[in-house]
C-alpha cells in the first residue's frame, strides 16, 4: 500500500481514517447489497435466532406514518400562527402549568441552573438574561448570513415519499427565511453593534453531538437554533419594530426545534434507554449475544470466525442494527494484534456505514496496530491523532479511560512517541467532589485524619495475599467435612474404590463425547459466520469442562433438581473460570500483585501511612504504576440465555454418557450399563418442570462410600486477605473472581449500565462504605463451633436449629397395590406419602446447608478472614460469600468474632449484659436499667450456661437466639472472673437494633409525632413497642365489634396478642398487601392450638382489616407518603418507563420489573421456555412497579443511613459492620456508634428527601408525552405530572429529639 499518494493534496480538510489509508468505502458485497437489498439466504444457527426475533424492529406502517406526519404538520402550522399572532397558550392543571418543551430545553442549555418547567411563558421570558438574548440574536443572524441564505431544516427521516403540500410548505419556509435574513441585514446596517456593546463574555452552550453521516452541511447544534426562537419570543411583548422583525426570523428556528423535539418524542423508548451506555450503544439480548461470541473468539484467537460473524451481520441491513460500536472495536483489537491496519481501516468504514461514532477503543486499536507495525508512517499516526481530537477525545483521556491488556498500553505509547518523543502521561488528580451535603465533612479533611489499621504486619498480609491469589487461580478448593468420620470398613474401602473407578470411566467417556461434539460444531470453515457454542467450548481445557460436570454429580440431591437450576450452575461456573483465565492470560496477576503489595502499607499496623481512604490510595497506586495491563476489565457478562444454553449442553452430555454397570447373578454374563442420571418431568405449582434425578444405585454408592471431603468454588469461601477496595463498578472485592458491584437478577444489565453512566464522584460514598464493611477482619469462636459440631453429629436438634440427618426423617408408609383399600384411605395415604417426601427433601436441604456452613467455619477455624461486600439494586449491602457470613442464622453468628479485640472499658460489661438480655427476648418492654438488673438476677444461670452448656440448667436454650445467648454468657463469664473486668480484651460483637426501622423512616419523612413516638424516635423512659401498641388498638376495635354482636370478634376474645400482628405490622412498611397480611395472620392463628380451626379464615380476614386501620390511625403521615409513592409509580410505569430515583448519597436506582418475555431454548433434552421478567426492552410491569416502589424507596433510605454510619464510624476509628438495620461493634465503642448512628439519621432526614425525589421524578419523566396524543393518555400524563410535583404536607415532629432517644437503636 502506498502512503505517498495520501498526502499529494493538502488543500482538502481533515481526512477520516478510511480516507487516510486510501481505501474503498466498503467491500463489493456491501455495495451490491446496498444496490439490491434482499434477505440473505444465509441464516444463523437457530440457537441465537430466536432471541434476535424479539429485538429486530418491525417495518413501520406507511399509512400510520403519513397520518402521524400530517397531524404533526398541522400542529406545526398552528404553532406558527400562534407565534405570528403573539398569542401563547398556557394549559393549566391545578398546581402544574404545561408549556412548550422547547422553552425548557433552551433555558437549561443557557442557564444550567434553575428549572422553569412549570413557569408560564411570560415568566419564562422574563427569566432570560437580555444580554444573552441579544448575543444569541446577533450570532444566529451571522450564521444565517454566512450560509448565503441557505438553511437546512430538520425533518424526521422516513422511507415514504413526501406529499406535494409538504414540499410546498418547505418552499414557503425557505422563501420566508430569505426575507427574514434581508430584514436582519438591514437592521444591522442601521444600528450596528447596538445589541452587543453591553455583552461581555457570553458564550453559547449548545452541545450538539457531532454527526457521523456523510451529509456534513447541517452541523449547527439544535440549541443554537432554539436560542433565536426564545430570544425573539421574549422581546415580542414590547412594541418595537426591531422585535417584530426578529419575530418573523425566529419562526424557522422554532419550527425546526419543534420538529426535532417531536421526532424525539415519537422515537422515545423509555425502557430501552436503560440498555444504552453513555455513547448510546444498545446492549439488548442480540447485542450481548454477538458481543459475547466475538469476545470468545478474541480469547481463542479465532480471527476468521469473529470477522465472518461481524461481516455477516453488517451485510444484512436488518441485522446491522444488532451491532454496536463495542462489537466493532473488539474486532479491531483482534486485527490490531495481527498488525493489519488495512482491516482496521475497513472496519472504520463499516462503523461509518452503520451510522455509529468511533469510540476511544477504536482509536486505541488503531494506534496499537500502528505501534506494532515496523515501518508505520508518522503522517498516518499524526492524522489518526488529529481525528481523535476532532471527535472530542484527548490522548490523556485515552490512557485514563481505556482498558489495556498485555502490552497494548506500550504499543499505543510507542505509536504516539514516534511522532511526539516528549509525550508523557500526567496523572490527573481528581478535581470532582461528591456533591452530597451528607458527606461534606467526611471528605473535607480540613485537619489531618488517621484512619484505623488492621492488626497484621506487612509480611503477614503479603503472605495472605499470595494464599488468596493461589486459591483463586486454582478456582476450586477441597475441604474436610465436619460429619463424623466413621471407622473405615472393608465395605467403605470397596465402595470408595468403585466410585474412583467409575469417575475415571466417566471422565474418559465425557472427554471423548465432548471432543466429538466440539469437532461437530467446528464444522465447515466456509460457514464460520454461523453462531454456535463452538467458541465457548474452546475457552477452557477440555478436561476442565469434564471436571465441572463430574463435580456437579455429587451436588444433585437424591430427589433430583430442576434442569434449569443445574444448567445455570454449570454455565455460571464455566463463565467464572473463563473470566479468571482471561485475567491470567492478559498478564494482570503480576500487576495486581505489585499494586496490592504497595497497598498493604496503608493497612498494616507496622506501616506509618494512614491518611488515605483505601479507594483513594489504590487509585493513586494504579495511576502511578501506569504500565502494563489495566486492572479494570471491560468484560461483558454473558446473557442469561447463553449461560443456560451452555449448561444444558453439559447436562445433556452427562445424561447420555455417564453410565453404571449392573451386577448380574452370573459373572460370565455380559454386564449391562444403565444411565446414572435420568431426565424426567414433575409438576410444581401446576407447571411442568424438567428434572434431573440420580439413579438410586448412585445414591447408595455415595452413601456407603461416606466421602469426607467437599469441593467448593474459591469465590464461596471468605477471603484470607483484605479485599481489593471498590474503585469503580468494575473493580473490587476478589482478586481475580468476577464480582458485580450491584447484584441483580441473572441477565439483568440495566443496573450496571446505570452505574457506569454515573459520575465517579457520586459513587465515592457508596464505594467507601462497602470498603469499610469489607475491611473488617473476623475469626472463629472455636469453643462454640466445637459444641455445635458435636450436636450436629449427634442427630442434631430442631429446637436449637441444628437440622437432623436423613436417618431421622419420617418413615415412608408402605403401600401394597394388591391390597384392598377404600378410596378415602387411599387418598389419605397418598397425601401422607407426598408429605413424607417433601419433609425428606426439606431435611436434606437444611442438613446440607448446615454441613456447608460448619465445614467452611471448621476449615478456617485457625485463620483470620474477611467478607468482601457488594449491594443489591436498592443499595442494601451483603457479604459476597453465600454460605458462611454474618447475615446467616443464629448458629452462624454465634461462631463469629472480631479478629481485633478491644478492652471492655468503663461501660463495656454493661453493654454485654444488655446485649445478652436482648438476645433472650425476655425483657423487650423494659428499660435499660431494668435489663441490667435482670442480668444481675440471673447471673447464676449465665455462669452455669457458660460452664455446663449441655449438662447444667440449660437456661440459654429457652432464649430467642439460643446460640448467640450462649456465646454471650461465655464472654460475660470470662470478663466477670477477672480482677478488673474493664481490662478484659473482648472480641465479641455487640448489636444495636433499630425499632421497626422502616416505620422509623416513614415517621421521620412525615414528621409524624404520634408515629415517631410509637417507634422510639421520641425520647421515652421505657421503649415503645409498636407491635404491642397495634395489638392493643386492634383489641379495642374487637371489643367494640363484639358488643355490636359481630360473631368473629367474639370468637377472637383472648387470642389477639403481639405475636399475631407483629409480622404484618413489620411488613406493611415494605408493601405487604391485605391479601399477604391475611396469610401471615392465618399462619400465626394456626400455631395457636386452642383457636378453633374452622374460623381461621374469617378471623384472619377480620384481623388484617383491623391491623391496617390501626396503623392508619397511629401513622397518619405514613399512609399518605406510601400512597403517593405507590400512585406515582403506577402512573410512571403506565407511561412506559421504569421507576428510577437517586438516593441521598447519589446512588442511582432503577426497578427491574418488566413484563415477562418468553424465550424458547431448544436442546436435546427438552425445550426450555425461559421466563425473563427483567428485560428492560419490555414495557414495565405496572403492578410490580407500583407495589415495590414504596418498600424499595424505604430500603434505599435505610441503606443510606447505614452507609453514613459506616463512613463516620470509620473516621472515628470504630469497628462497624451491619446486618441491614442491626449495627455491630465492640462493647467498648457502643456509645460512640450510638451517637454517630443518631447524628446521621438526623442529618439524613434533615435533607428535603421527598422534595428532591419529586424534582427528580418531574425532570426525569416530563418528556414522556404520549406520541399519539390521545385524550386518555394525555390526561394520564397531566395527572402524573400534577401528582409528581405535589408537595406532601408534614407534621411538626422535631428531628433533633432523635439524638436524645435512648431506644431509637438499642
Amino acid at each position: 500500500m502506498s502512503l505517498l499518494r495520501l498526502y499529494s493534496s493538502r488543500s482538502s480538510g481533515p481526512a477520516t481514517l478510511r480516507e487516510l489509508l486510501h481505501l474503498p468505502a466498503a467491500c463489493h458485497r456491501c455495495l451490491e447489497l446496498r444496490r439490491h437489498p434482499a434477505w440473505s439466504p444465509e441464516r444463523s444457527w437457530g440457537f441465537f435466532r430466536r432471541n434476535y426475533s424479539s429485538v429486530i424492529s418491525k417495518k413501520d406502517d406507511g399509512k400510520t406514518q403519513t397520518w402521524e406526519r400530517a397531524r404533526l404538520l398541522q400542529v406545526l402550522k398552528a404553532r406558527m400562527q400562534q407565534l405570528q399572532a403573539d398569542n401563547v397558550t398556557e394549559v393549566k392543571c391545578t398546581e402544574v402549568q404545561f408549556v412548550n418543551r422547547m422553552n425548557v430545553i433552551h433555558l437549561e442549555s443557557h442557564t444550567g441552573t434553575e428549572n422553569h418547567t412549570f413557569l408560564p411563558d411570560s415568566k419564562l421570558n422574563k427569566s432570560i438574561n437580555p444580554n444573552t438574548v441579544a448575543l444569541v440574536k446577533e450570532k444566529s443572524a451571522k450564521e444565517q448570513m454566512d450560509k448565503k441564505c441557505h438553511m437546512e431544516t430538520i425533518v424526521p427521516k422516513t422511507t415514504s415519499a413526501p406529499s406535494k403540500w409538504i414540499e410546498k410548505l418547505d418552499k414557503e419556509k425557505r422563501n420566508k427565511t430569505r426575507r427574514q435574513l434581508n430584514i436582519v441585514k438591514k437592521m444591522k446596517e442601521s444600528q450596528p453593534l447596538s445589541s452587543t456593546q453591553n455583552v461581555t463574555g457570553a458564550k453559547s452552550t449548545g452541545t450538539g453531538r457531532k454527526s457521523t453521516s456523510k451529509d456534513k452541511t447541517a452541523k449547527t447544534p439544535v440549541a443554537h437554533r432554539a436560542s433565536s426562537s426564545v430570544t425573539s419570543k421574549s422581546r415580542a411583548v414590547q412594541p418595537d419594530t426591531k422585535s417584530s422583525a426578529l419575530h418573523d426570523f425566529s419562526v424557522e428556528a422554532v419550527l425546526a426545534e419543534v420538529e426535532h423535539l417531536d421526532q424525539q418524542l415519537n422515537n422515545w423508548e423509555p425502557s430501552a434507554k436503560l440498555l444504552e451506555d453513555e455513547e448510546g450503544n444498545k446492549y439488548g439480548d442480540a447485542q450481548r449475544n454477538i458481543l459475547s461470541y466475538i469476545e470468545a473468539c478474541v480469547f481463542t484467537n479465532d480471527l476468521d470466525r469473529a470477522h465472518q460473524c461481524v461481516m455477516f451481520h453488517h451485510r444484512i441491513l436488518t441485522r446491522r442494527k444488532q451491532l454496536n460500536i463495542t462489537i466493532y472495536s473488539a474486532l479491531m483489537h483482534l486485527w490490531a494484534k495481527k498488525g493489519s491496519l488495512n482491516q482496521i481501516s475497513k472496519l472504520f468504514s463499516l462503523v461509518e456505514e452503520a451510522e455509529l461514532k468511533p469510540n476511544l477503543d477504536c482509536y486505541m486499536a488503531a494506534l496499537e496496530c500502528m505501534g506494532r507495525m515496523e515501518n508505520c508512517s508518522s503522517r498516518v499516526i499524526e492524522r489518526c491523532l488529529q481525528q481523535l481530537e476532532e471527535d472530542g477525545f484527548t490522548r490523556q483521556v485515552l490512557f485514563k479511560n481505556c482498558s489495556f491488556q498485555k502490552d497494548e498500553r506500550e504499543m499505543v505509547m510507542k505509536a504516539i512517541c514516534d511522532v511526539e518523543p516528549d509525550f508523557q502521561l500526567h496523572p490527573e488528580p481528581d478535581v470532582e467532589v461528591c456533591q452530597s451535603p451528607l458527606v461534606k465533612d467526611f471528605y473535607s479533611k480540613v485537619e489531618p485524619i488517621k484512619y484505623p489499621k488492621l492488626h497484621l504486619n506487612v509480611q503477614e498480609m503479603k503472605e495472605r495475599f499470595d494464599r488468596q491469589l493461589s486459591k483463586e487461580q486454582a478456582d476450586t478448593i477441597t475441604i474436610d467435612s465436619v460429619e463424623v468420620t466413621k471407622p473405615i470398613t472393608e465395605k467403605m474401602k470397596r465402595m470408595r474404590n468403585r466410585l474412583a473407578d467409575l469417575r475415571a470411566k466417566w471422565q474418559k467417556s465425557l472427554l471423548q463425547a465432548f471432543r466429538e461434539y466440539k469437532f461437530h460444531l467446528a464444522g465447515d470453515r466456509s460457514c464460520s459466520w454461523k453462531m454456535n457454542l463452538y467458541p465457548f467450548l474452546c475457552l477452557l481445557d477440555d478436561k476442565e469442562y469434564v471436571d465441572i460436570m463430574i463435580q456437579s454429580i455429587a451436588n444433585i440431591p437424591p430427589n433430583g433438581e430442576a434442569l434449569l437450576m443445574i444448567a445455570k450452575e454449570l454455565g455460571s461456573r464455566v463463565y467464572n473460570k473463563y473470566s479468571i483465565r482471561k485475567k491470567i492470560k492478559n498478564e494482570m496477576v503480576d500487576k495486581i500483585k505489585e499494586i496490592y503489595y504497595a497497598y498493604i502499607e496503608l493497612l498494616a499496623k507496622d506501616a506509618e501511612l494512614n491518611n488515605f481512604l483505601p479507594r483513594e490510595y489504590f487509585i493513586k497506586l494504579e495511576r502511578e504504576m501506569n504500565l502494563g495491563p489495566s486492572l479494570r476489565t471491560e468484560d461483558s457478562p454473558w446473557p442469561h440465555f447463553l449461560i443456560v444454553h451452555m449448561g444444558t449442553h453439559l447436562v445433556d452430555l452427562m445424561v447420555r454418557q455417564i453410565q453404571i454397570p449392573i451386577n448380574t447373578q452370573n459373572p460370565s454374563h455380559e454386564k449391562k450399563f444403565i444411565p446414572v442420571l435420568y431426565h424426567m418431568y414433575s409438576f410444581r405449582s401446576n407447571k411442568q418442570i424438567g428434572f434431573i434425578k440420580p439413579h438410586p444405585i448412585l445414591t447408595q454408592i455415595l452413601s456407603e462410600a461416606a466421602e469426607t471431603t467437599l469441593i467448593f468454588d474459591s469465590c464461596v469461601m471468605p477471603m484470607v486477605c483484605a479485599p481489593i477496595p471498590w474503585t469503580s463498578p468494575r473493580l473490587g472485592a476478589y482478586v481475580l473472581t468476577p464480582t458485580k458491584l450491584m447484584r441483580c437478577l441473572e441477565g439483568a444489565l440495566q443496573h450496571q449500565l446505570l452505574l457506569e453512566k454515573c459520575k465517579s464522584s457520586d459513587l465515592r460514598p457508596v464505594l467507601d462504605s462497602l470498603n469499610q464493611l469489607g475491611n473488617c477482619a473476623w475469626k472463629i469462636n472455636k469453643p462454640m463451633l466445637d459444641l455445635i459440631i458435636s450436636i450436629f453429629n449427634d442427630k442434631g436438634s430442631e429446637k436449637l436449629e441444628i437440622p437432623p440427618p436423613l436417618s431421622e426423617a419420617p418413615v415412608m408408609p408402605k403401600y401394597d397395590p394388591k391390597s384392598e383399600i377404600s378410596p378415602a384411605n387411599k387418598s389419605i395415604l397418598k397425601k401422607k406419602i407426598a408429605w413424607v417426601r417433601k419433609r425428606a427433601a426439606e431435611m436434606h436441604s437444611l442438613r446440607m446447608d448446615a454441613l456447608y456452613k460448619l465445614s467452611i467455619a471448621n476449615h478456617i477455624r485457625d485463620d483470620v478472614f474477611w467478607f468482601p461486600h457488594n449491594m443489591d439494586f436498592r443499595g442494601r449491602t451483603y457479604p459476597c460469600p453465600p454460605y458462611f457470613n454474618h447475615l446467616g442464622s443464629d448458629v452462624t453468628r454465634a461462631v463469629l468474632l472480631f479478629a481485633e479485640g478491644k478492652p471492655l472499658g468503663e461501660h463495656g460489661l454493661n453493654w454485654l449484659k444488655i446485649h445478652l438480655v436482648n438476645l433472650t427476648g425476655f425483657k423487650k418492654k423494659c428499660s435499660l436499667k431494668e435489663r441490667l438488673d435482670y442480668a444481675t438476677e440471673v447471673m447464676d444461670n449465665i455462669l452455669d450456661s457458660a460452664d455446663n452448656p449441655l449438662t447444667g440448667r440449660k437456661w440459654w436454650m429457652n432464649a430467642d437466639e439460643p446460640w448467640q445467648t450462649l456465646a454471650c454468657c461465655t464472654e460475660i463469664a470470662h470478663a466477670t472472673r477477672l480482677p478488673d473486668p474493664t481490662k478484659h480484651i473482648s472480641y465479641f460483637p455487640v448489636h444495636q437494633d433499630g425499632s421497626c426501622n422502616g416505620l422509623q423512616h416513614y415517621a421521620a419523612l412525615g414528621r409524624d409525632v404520634i408515629g415517631a413516638t410509637s417507634v422510639n424516635l421520641m425520647p421515652c423512659e421505657v421503649p415503645q413497642d409498636v407491635y404491642s401498641g397495634v395489638a392493643q388498638q386492634v383489641e379495642e376495635f374487637r371489643k367494640r365489634d363484639a358488643e355490636k354482636g359481630v360473631k368473629i370478634a367474639q370468637i377472637l376474645e383472648g387470642f389477639i396478642n403481639r405475636k399475631v400482628v407483629k409480622q404484618t405490622v413489620m411488613t406493611v412498611v415494605y408493601g405487604v398487601t391485605r391479601f399477604g397480611g391475611r396469610l401471615q395472620i392465618e399462619k400465626r392463628l394456626k400455631e395457636v392450638e386452642e383457636f378453633p380451626k374452622d374460623y381461621v379464615w374469617d378471623a384472619s380476614h377480620y384481623l388484617v382489616q383491623q391491623v391496617f386501620s390501626s396503623l392508619k390511625e397511629m401513622f397518619t403521615g405514613t399512609r399518605g407518603i406510601q400512597d403517593w409513592l405507590t400512585e406515582s409509580a403506577r402512573l410512571i410505569s403506565k407511561s412506559g418507563s421504569s421507576v428510577e430515583w437517586v438516593t441521598p448519597l447519589g446512588l442511582p436506582i432503577v426497578q427491574p420489573y418488566h413484563r415477562t418475555r418468553s424465550t424458547l431454548l431448544r436442546s436435546n433434552l427438552q425445550n426450555l421456555n425461559l421466563q425473563i421478567s427483567h428485560d428492560a426492552s419490555q414495557r414495565p410491569d405496572t403492578v410490580k412497579q407500583k407495589n415495590a416502589f414504596a418498600p424499595n424507596f424505604i430500603h434505599s433510605l435505610d441503606s443510606t443511613h447505614m452507609m453514613l454510619t459506616a463512613l463516620y464510624c470509620y473516621s472515628a476509628g470504630v469497628t462497624f459492620v451491619s446486618v441491614h438495620d442491626c449495627f455491630w461493634t465492640h462493647a467498648y465503642t457502643v456509645d460512640i456508634m450510638n451517637q454517630v448512628c443518631r447524628e446521621q439519621f438526623v442529618a439524613l432526614h434533615s435533607q428535603p428527601i421527598l422534595q428532591d425525589l419529586s424534582k427528580f421524578l418531574v425532570n426525569k419523566y416530563r418528556y414522556n408525552i404520549p406520541a399519539d396524543r390521545k385524550s386518555k393518555k394525555l390526561q394520564d400524563y397531566k395527572k402524573m405530572m400534577e401528582l409528581l410535583s405535589k408537595v406532601l404536607e408534614t407534621g411538626e415532629f422535631d428531628l433533633e429529639k432523635v439524638k436524645e432517644s435512648t431506644y431509637f437503636f438499642s
